[in-house]
């Protein structure tokens, strides 16, 4: 973030209050930014942030598609433009929870459909701005491409498969984003943070973790390779704000690179992204169902 100034510009960062949320927050607002943080928590996000200038906190539900709307619509009522979304927020390896009168799947919902309807909603503003749009996939879109028999598990559920295929569909918004958006000024990036220890483990068990090798008993972090809360956002800022991504979109970061793309049968933490993670015509695919689940539709 060296010479980045972001003075006059506004952004909204989910999940912008903890983990490598709150370390990307406070970097954009240290640049000069107004941010805006739609939370779940209001409360713990407005004490996580009370230190931090030009921040205000707005109540959102991700796995609640009428918050989302709210949200958006008072946004709207107070910004006229929109310079940088970064969806950030995020589940991972929940147990199986149903949300919505359709029983959807929880991590979909949270990680993709939220986020994707909430970027409808607000897509004037995005325009407005010719925004850049972050979004958090994961070196965990290797354990599956989208279930499109079953992307609800409704014939039995894996929480692992069920955060990949999440993660998955992050990617693929990304790309068809990007496609739609860009003759409005929009760009979108997908990216892998890096292995971080968060808030994002909080319904994985310490036992679990420890035989992962990720922390020691103690809960200290103890794997290879894992990154702190601010490494972790290095590359979703240098997407929101890099001038060598300047008339750029469509493709997936990590470690501030494009990534490669890798082999099917590559370990996951040797890094890349699949070729079903960036595939246009399963993006455009991803873009119809989720416009079919959630009814939202920009006008481009």
């Amino acid at each position: 973030m060296a010479g980045i100034v972001l003075s006059g510009k506004t952004a909204i960062v989910t999940g912008g209050y903890s983990g490598l949320g709150l370390a990307t927050t406070r970097a954009l607002a240290a640049a000069g930014a107004r941010v805006i943080v739609p939370a779940r928590r209001p409360g713990i996000a407005r004490a996580a942030l009370e230190d931090v200038e030009g921040c205000e906190v707005i109540p959102m539900d991700l796995t609640d598609l009428d918050s989302v709307r709210t949200a958006a619509a008072r946004i709207s009522e107070c910004v006229d433009r929109v310079d940088v979304f970064m969806a950030l927020a995020g589940v991972m390896a929940t147990p199986e929870r149903r949300v919505g009168p359709a029983g959807w799947e929880s991590q979909f919902v949270a990680n993709h459909f939220g986020h994707f309807a909430f970027a409808c909603e607000i897509y004037p503003l995005l325009a407005a701005g010719g925004a850049r749009v972050v979004v958090n996939s994961s070196a965990g879109h290797t354990l599956t491409d989208i279930r499109w028999h079953d992307p609800h598990f409704r014939t039995g559920y894996d929480k692992w498969l069920a955060y990949g295929q999440a993660k998955t569909a992050n990617a693929l918004f990304a790309i068809h984003f990007d496609a739609l958006g860009r003759g409005d000024g929009i760009r979108a990036f997908a990216l892998h943070p890096g292995k971080i220890i968060t808030g994002l483990q909080r319904e994985m068990s310490l036992r679990e973790q420890v035989d992962r090798g990720w922390v020691d008993e103690r809960g200290n972090v103890i794997g290879a390779g894992f990154k702190s809360p601010s490494q972790g956002a290095a590359t979703g800022l240098w997407a929101a704000t890099s001038p060598l991504l300047a008339n750029r979109g469509g493709v997936y970061l990590e470690d501030c690179e494009v990534a490669r793309v890798s082999g099917p049968d590559e370990p996951m933490d040797d890094g890349g992204v699949r070729e079903y993670a960036i595939a246009p015509d399963s993006a455009a695919r991803l873009w119809d169902l989720s416009v079919a689940a959630t009814g939202a539709a920009p006008v481009f």
